[in-house]
């Protein structure tokens, strides 16, 4: 499983929706940008559930925020991506998070992590949104 599948795999589970499973983006652009490609959401046979538009919408803040008021570390979702990913229980190590931007399309250099870190909680933000969870344009910028 993809880094971002297992992202969406958590947010959409702690939400009680049927998790989106993500194929990697081939992009390599702002994160920001319009034009960067969706990752398009798959359903499991059988399972009933249709596309993004079939499904409410996810609240990709109000999940995150709960799940970290019943964490015992203070993490800042908001800003840092490795406390995000730590919030989700998922491994925040450098290695996975240059997966993570690999996956993403990030063109920096990833041996500068202070700056990839900083794309890649504005690309997961922009992704998440792309897939489906209503995410304040204040965590996608």
């Amino acid at each position: 499983m993809s880094m971002f599948s297992s992202i969406l795999s958590k947010i959409w589970g702690a939400a009680g929706a049927s998790p989106a499973a993500a194929a990697p983006s081939t992009s390599d652009t702002d994160p920001t940008d319009a034009s960067v490609s969706t990752v398009a959401p798959a359903v499991a046979a059988g399972d009933g559930a249709g596309t993004p538009a079939d499904q409410p919408p996810v609240d990709v803040e109000a999940v995150l925020t709960e799940m970290a008021a019943k964490n015992s570390q203070k993490l800042n979702w908001h800003q840092s991506i490795v406390d995000m990913l730590k919030l989700l229980g998922l491994d925040s190590s450098l290695e996975s998070r240059k997966l993570l931007a690999d996956e993403l399309g990030y063109s920096g250099d990833t041996n500068d992590s202070a700056t990839m870190n900083v794309w890649l909680h504005k690309a997961v933000m922009q992704k998440l949104a792309e897939n489906g969870g209503t995410v304040p344009d204040s965590l996608k910028v």
